[in-house]
């Protein structure tokens, strides 16, 4: 049981360990995916190479009358929904940083969000002022890379670490859908995570700074982000957890350039919700499955909506013997 529970301790700290693009402050949403740590964020895995996939969803409005800039336009009364395919390998390096444990990722993406709206401004694709429009397109999104360095003292476990969003997707200009960001980001980032193996309980917390480059084709300059997420998550047995978690979002300088025609439109939006999880094996191969819905409120600025994760996270090959030394560290289950 003792292994069990560890395997379900690992495996979902993969499905942690990463973050990536959906669309810009530009678009009315943050470059930074919310939502994407929660439970045992500060937790770094054994030296080895871990696979995660996750499926994102997204359905959210703007109304009363309220413009969004996106993709060059100017368009009003908007409702999104998107969907997103993000598949992610980490690798735990056996390098060791000032006693931490050297790690990096790599996430892609694939997907796109279908946007209903009236437009305000002239397009060439959609028509003059005031026609309403749909446009959906499903294509390749940013990659997200990172790199962080993770410790443990007892029942903490923390991180440090930095990622980067480099365009790699399709981006038209003056299309309502798009997947790409179509500029770069730097996202500074800091994690922790109290674990009680003892008596079940996680509480976990992720902060970061994400610094916006320019979406080169709109002159449009994002304001800079901060954003805060945070889990408290229970194990109700060695297989079976559920809990809370939350996220808030603000916009902390405001937009610039000549595509930014609302002016600093810096935004803000605060989100409650709840997670289960689920940790089984196929053979010795453990396997953990996680489900998280949000419902977002108080948003300025900002879409607001319903966002869900489902995720799933298997090791792909790690350290037998740091295994067996990280369970006895950590792992003292009494549920």
């Amino acid at each position: 049981m003792r292994f069990t529970v560890i395997y379900a301790i690992v495996i979902s700290a993969v499905a942690c360990l990463w973050g990536a693009p959906v669309n810009a402050a530009e678009g009315g949403i943050g470059a930074y995916l919310l939502g994407s740590r929660s439970k045992e964020a500060g937790i770094t895995p054994p030296p080895g190479v871990y696979f995660n996939d996750d499926t994102y969803f997204y359905d959210a409005k703007i109304g009363g009358g309220r413009s969004l800039p996106i993709g060059g336009l100017l368009i009003a009364n908007v409702s999104m929904q998107t969907w997103l395919n993000l598949p992610t390998t980490l690798w735990v390096t056996p390098a060791k940083i000032f006693g931490g444990d050297l790690a990096f990722s790599l996430t892609s993406s694939v997907g796109g969000p279908r946007v209903n709206a009236n437009l305000l401004v002239n397009s060439p694709r959609f028509g003059p002022i005031g026609v309403s429009a749909t446009d959906a397109n499903t294509a390749l999104s940013d990659f997200f890379v990172q790199s962080f360095v993770g410790w443990q003292a007892g029942n903490f476990h923390w991180q440090l670490g930095v990622g980067g969003i480099f365009p790699s997707g399709t981006y038209v200009a003056g299309q309502l859908s798009n997947a790409s960001l179509n500029r770069r980001a730097v996202d500074l980032f800091g994690t922790l995570t109290w674990l009680d193996p003892a008596i079940g309980w996680d509480l976990s917390a992720a902060a970061g700074f994400t610094f916006n480059q320019t979406n080169i084709a709109t002159d449009y300059k994002s304001g800079d982000e901060f954003h805060l997420e945070w889990a408290a998550t229970k194990y109700l047995t060695k297989k079976f957890t559920v809990g809370l978690i939350g996220y808030y979002y603000q916009q902390l300088t405001p937009d610039s350039g000549t595509g930014a025609r609302l002016g600093a439109f810096e935004g803000r939006v605060m989100a409650l919700g709840g997670s289960v999880g689920y940790t089984f094996e196929v053979g010795k191969l453990p396997i953990s499955t996680r489900l998280k819905v949000y419902r977002e409120f108080d948003a300025t600025n900002h879409l607001e909506g319903t966002s869900g994760f489902f995720t799933v996270s298997l090791p792909l090959a790690f350290d037998g013997n740091a295994m067996a030394l990280e369970t006895g560290k950590s792992i003292k289950a009494k549920f």
